[in-house]
């Protein structure tokens, strides 16, 4: 439990300072750091063919999110499909099938990193570095910059430029330059952070080489085995980013629950920080760069309450339950851990669409597992860097178009109305997460020999139904035990991934510009309050509903019914 309360301090402690330079770096005027990053930067800018203070309107800054993004993912899934013809494989890692490539390329590129594969026996180290970590460092600053952009659009726009038209006034919403969003953010934030990271990790020993591994004797000879090849590689950086960059995918297949990868108390209490501290920042960023304190703490007091609520639940689950003692459980799990720590990963990972484990999924305690189901169908409790604020700016819009009907005043946020083209927008990114969890989820199981479930009862469900569910929550993690490194998983997962990442950042984008291009009316006594603790919770309430509920038939026939069983025997 002290491991527990540290993390949420330090995180909350770290994150705010975090947050006021993340703020100023996105503001992108003048700074201190100018002179030490501005070398590097130059040179990007007139690569990428851009001038850093030209803005965007919102069709240019989706349209140059989307062109960055098609053009990175073609790029990975060349090199993993051709990586046994490359240089810098040790190991000689074989080419990956189209479809695994497919998979893997557009699972990195969305930030969630959810692996079909092994990372040490099926990834040479160039496909290591040049594609997997590569993405992992620029993915999350692009979900950064479209919250950024989208928060610019609801206040308004940097520079909105009016200009008339024959039939109405409209406005051109200037929502800041793509490219230098991005480089701003790499260079001055992430980069720095994962060098850190990494020199620390390094220091408790995890791995940082270019070498291949060692071949070792086996100690134990009834392994049928006379020698074994270590796998090792430049793993202290990879784990840094994957973990402070929300995304998940170890070097390891087994992730942070290798020793090599995860050695000891202290680096397993670095990478549980780093599972939330950008998130956190990224929320301490908000009110700096609006100028409303108060929605900051909205923000961050909804996020806090839902995050403590999740983690205690689970660590419960896992320490005091009636079926935390079950032999049955511990399959998967690292021991030298314990109980509370495996939890609280397990919590915070899927808060945070990270992903990434110490201890396996598939042997949680079954209600474990029910809150990181919940945790990722919220998507809102934190979140990935940018997209979790993303997602939580939905739910907000939401509640306020809610709470305006049932107290009888005008929906609005920030003096502009919410009226029927944002709403409809709105209730199709809701709608579209049942539609594709569910409808995949049916399919897979109703066609002998798609899931490849390793339990024949009613834990398959769950499995099959995470699987989606971490996909479309662009997290990444899993209940193991699929055999999900065939055509039908690798494509089928590889478009949830797409549909769960590219309207839930383009979208809310949209709705900003077209609340920007109304009038502002100034706040009254009829206007609806959302900065207080009653519309707080109300935004909580509405959260639930529409996540939580929609979904429970399938989280009863699943961990429910899993648990139930578990207490029955």
């Amino acid at each position: 439990m002290t491991e527990v309360l540290l993390v949420f301090a330090l995180a909350i402690a770290l994150g705010w300072p975090l947050g006021r330079y993340l703020a100023a770096v996105m503001r992108g005027a003048p700074m201190r750091g100018d002179r030490a990053f501005g070398w590097i930067e130059r040179p990007l800018y007139r690569l990428l063919g851009t001038d850093p203070q030209r803005g965007m309107s919102w069709r240019g800054y989706a349209g140059a999110f989307l062109l960055s993004n098609a053009v990175l993912g073609a790029l990975v899934w060349g090199v993993l499909v051709t990586q046994a013809w490359l240089p810098l494989n040790p190991n000689g890692a074989p080419n990956m099938s189209w479809d695994l490539a497919l998979h893997t390329a557009v699972s990195f590129l969305t930030n969630t990193n959810q692996q079909h594969y092994s990372g040490q026996a099926q990834l040479s180290y160039l496909a290591h570095m040049v594609g997997i970590v590569a993405l992992q460092v620029v993915t999350p600053m692009m979900g950064l910059a479209l919250v950024v952009a989208t928060l610019r659009g609801l206040t308004g726009g940097r520079n909105a430029v009016a200009r008339r038209v024959p039939v109405q006034a409209a406005r051109v919403v200037d929502v800041g330059n793509y490219w230098a969003d991005v480089v701003r953010a790499t260079l001055r934030v992430l980069l720095p952070l994962c060098l850190l990271w990494s020199v620390l990790l390094t220091s408790q020993g995890v791995p940082a080489t270019l070498a291949g591994g060692p071949v070792v004797t086996p100690v134990d000879a009834s392994a049928g085995m006379a020698t074994q090849k270590i796998p090792l590689g430049p793993v202290a950086p990879m784990v840094a980013v994957k973990q402070l960059g929300t995304n998940g995918g170890g070097w390891y297949g087994p992730n942070s629950a290798v020793p090599l990868e995860n050695p000891t108390p202290l680096s397993n209490l670095l990478e549980s920080l780093a599972l939330v501290l950008l998130p956190v920042a990224v929320v301490f960023m908000v009110g700096p760069l609006t100028g409303r304190r108060g929605f900051t703490a909205l923000v961050c007091g909804s996020m806090l309450a839902m995050s403590v609520a999740s983690a205690g639940f689970a660590v419960w689950s896992e320490s005091a339950s009636s079926t935390s003692t079950d032999s049955a459980l511990m399959e998967g799990k690292e021991t030298r851990f314990g109980p509370a720590p495996s939890a609280l990963w397990a919590a915070l990972t899927t808060q945070t669409s990270n992903g990434s484990v110490n201890a396996m999924h598939d042997s949680l305690a079954p209600l474990t597992g029910l809150v990181a189901l919940g945790n990722m169908l919220v998507n809102g409790i934190w979140g990935g860097i940018g997209s979790g604020l993303q997602q939580w700016l939905v739910y907000l819009l939401l509640a306020v178009f809610l709470a305006g009907l049932m107290t009888g005043r005008t929906p609005e946020l920030f003096g502009r109305k919410i009226e029927a083209p944002e709403v409809k927008l709105l209730a199709a990114l809701v709608l579209l997460q049942p539609l594709v969890l569910l409808g995949t989820t049916a399919v897979t199981l109703a066609v002998p020999g798609l899931a490849g479930t390793s339990n024949p009862g009613v834990h398959a469900i769950s499995q099959v139904f995470y699987e989606y569910t971490s996909a479309f929550a662009n997290n990444g993690s899993g209940f193991e035990g699929l055999a999900d490194d065939s055509v039908w998983w690798n494509v089928t997962c590889a478009a949830l991934l797409a549909l769960g990442r590219y309207p839930a950042l383009v979208l809310p984008l949209l709705i900003a510009a077209m609340l920007a291009c109304k009038r502002q009316a100034p706040e009254g006594a009829g206007t609806l309050r959302i900065e207080t603790p009653t519309f707080g919770v109300t935004l909580i309430a509405v959260i639930g509903i529409l996540t939580l509920l929609q979904f429970m038939p399938v989280l009863v026939l699943g961990p429910v019914a899993d648990h139930l069983s578990l207490i029955a025997r």
